[in-house]
């Protein structure tokens, strides 16, 4: 059966073929083949991808970045394509979902809007829903290190508080831009933001915000 983030492994794996290796995306300092090497990594070392959230690892993070952005950038789509090894946690449907239907849709983004023509994406209710329901969960993580308090708030008025504290700025839109946004994408993504002037300046220039 298929599932979202299936559907948006395959949407990010063509994406990423089409627009070529040396295509920017909204990853700071990273072109198409750097975060076609990042997915790879993600997936196939997860004794360097741990460098992500602990930090005595990026060194072997960065190595593992470096082996795998080396390889021909056909061979990384395909590995892409193709999903985690056999006995990988990834293989596990609902890790799957959990851990990957937000990773890819993200970097799809990452990807499409780094050009200075890009249009949103038509994302059907159902898959809205669905990544509420993720963000619902990750949003204190993603915005721990907040410098404001942050509600997040869908139009039709569900909120999730992604950090405690005053002043408070309450970020709304479709789900989809704020995960966007949760995820550090503040200048990407779709969204209003309301609260003290100076607290949504704060927000907006953080770099804090995501894992």
């Amino acid at each position: 059966m298929s599932t979202f983030a299936k559907r948006e492994r395959l949407i990010l794996a063509d994406l990423l073929e089409a627009e070529g290796p040396e295509a920017p995306t909204l990853c700071e300092g990273w072109t198409t083949r750097d975060l076609a090497a990042h997915v790879v990594v993600r997936e196939r070392r997860p004794d360097a991808a741990a460098g992500i959230l602990i930090r005595p690892l990026a060194s072997r993070l960065e190595r593992a970045m470096e082996e795998f952005a080396a390889k021909p950038y056909e061979e990384l789509i395909q590995l892409i394509r193709t999903g985690p090894p056999r006995f990988s946690p990834f293989q596990l449907k609902q890790i799957d979902e959990a851990s990957n239907t937000l990773e890819f849709y993200v970097h799809t983004e990452d990807v499409r809007r780094a050009r200075p023509d890009w249009t949103p994406r038509e994302l059907d209710p159902v898959f809205q829903d669905a990544l509420w329901s993720r963000l619902e969960r990750s949003a204190r993580l993603m915005g721990r290190t907040a410098p404001t308090g942050v509600v997040l708030r869908r139009p039709d008025g569900q909120t999730a508080v992604a950090h405690r504290g005053t002043p408070v700025v309450t970020v709304t839109g479709e789900p989809s831009e704020l995960l966007l946004f949760s995820y550090g994408r503040q200048s990407a993504a779709k969204v209003e933001l309301d609260g003290d002037a100076d607290a949504i300046t704060k927000l907006h220039a953080t770099k804090q915000l995501g894992i």
